[in-house]
């Protein structure tokens, strides 16, 4: 577990003043999991130079709350932390569940390399206070001179505005309200979306009941290998627009949607006949701009996520376009303020893009507050 941290000792009264550390994470995911390896490998000590914060009740990001078909054998890809294999942990069961073996991995890192999450711990707000941020949470405050925020993007799940929403007389929900296909059974369901959860969830329930499915623009599909090559470019297109300060885009929107065998199951099987996007919601289905017209009883909104950056107003980071102008190696240093990164935004929202970012984000941070050379300063006395 590591010695105990200057929090073990925090009193209910002492939580009113601000408890003082160099960085403070946000989030325990991938990034934030990643970012604390790399700013212990560097020489902090978690709990005393660095805290991290984890508003989850229990270790396993975002991975915890996914639904429960999504077994080690159809989620995308789990990627090992820095450190310390996933593979060992999966046990050699692809039928286990993403939502129980992805955290029980994520809890063993974090008792390996004794990194002391704090949880749970809601940061409602981070303010600026002059050379020092003043991070305001639910298990106390803290004053940190950098912040590397990795709160991803389960929080802020995004459905966009079609007229007539609210007059819809059937279900509506999210992907990240998703459990079942069973729950749809007997109902027409409408999926709405062209990413990889869209496309999981259509397979899924199309083999339950009616499916019908729609997208904003025409699929396109990738046939062939995704090479390392490949891979980089799409990254860095997404990069590209964030250091522009741009809002970012799903990587998976450059890459396009892997021709797997599943996808050739649901070809064969005529579920992928898209439609294109309706222009109104009616209180029995949805309305075309054509005349046509489709009643459905559930429409199951898989149109993505935005990142959790609320928290973060205060400190005034974006731009008018509404996206925040990033810098740095790794494109996870925030222009108009140094002191804090961004890991899991833009090119890094990808879980091995996370990781490559985690590191960067941490010695650039500790170089940027002359952390670095402290430490050498005092390995020399030493």
């Amino acid at each position: 577990m590591g010695e105990p941290s200057e929090f073990d000792q925090v009193t209910e009264e002492t939580l009113r003043a601000a408890l003082k550390v160099d960085i403070v994470i946000i989030g325990a995911g991938q990034a934030g999991l990643s970012s604390a390896y790399h700013l212990k490998s560097l020489g902090l000590t978690p709990g005393r130079g660095f805290v991290v914060l984890d508003q989850a009740p229990q270790p396993g990001g975002a991975w915890q709350y996914r639904w429960p078909s999504l077994t080690l054998s159809t989620v995308n890809r789990v990627h090992d932390l820095p450190g310390l294999g996933f593979a060992e942990y999966a046990g050699g069961d692809a039928s286990v569940k993403a939502s129980v073996a992805v955290p029980h991995y994520f809890a063993e890192y974090e008792e390996h390399f004794g990194l002391q999450v704090i949880r749970p711990a809601r940061v409602s707000v981070v303010c600026p206070r002059g050379e020092r941020l003043r991070v305001e949470s639910d298990r106390g405050l803290f004053s940190a001179r950098g912040i590397i925020n990795a709160t991803g993007t389960w929080e802020k799940p995004y459905i966009p505005d079609y007229p007539g929403a609210e007059s819809f007389g059937g279900q509506q929900l999210h992907t990240r309200d998703y459990r079942t296909a069973e729950q749809f059974a007997g109902k027409h369901v409408l999926v709405v979306g062209g990413g990889i959860s869209a496309i999981q969830l259509l397979d899924e329930i199309s083999k339950v009941t009616r499916t019908t499915w729609v997208t904003r623009t025409p699929p396109r599909f990738r046939e062939g290998p995704f090479d390392e090559d490949a891979g980089r470019k799409a990254v860095a297109m997404v990069e590209e627009r964030v250091r522009a300060g741009l809002p970012p885009r799903a990587v998976v929107s450059v890459t396009g949607l892997p021709v797997t065998p599943a996808i050739e199951a649901m070809r064969q099987r005529g579920v992928l006949d898209r439609q294109p996007m309706f222009s109104e919601i009616t209180s029995t289905g949805v309305h075309w701009d054509d005349g046509r017209t489709l009643d459905v009883d559930v429409i199951l909104w898989c149109t993505g996520f935005r990142s959790a950056l609320d928290h973060l107003a205060p400190l005034q980071l974006r731009e008018e376009s509404g996206g925040i102008i990033m810098t740095g190696r790794l494109a996870t240093q925030v222009e108009k303020d140094p002191r804090v990164h961004l890991v899991g935004y833009g090119p890094s929202a990808s879980t091995i893009g996370a990781n490559r970012a985690g590191g960067a984000a941490a010695r650039e941070l500790m170089a940027y507050l002359g952390l670095e050379e402290k430490r050498r300063s005092g390995q020399a006395k030493g």
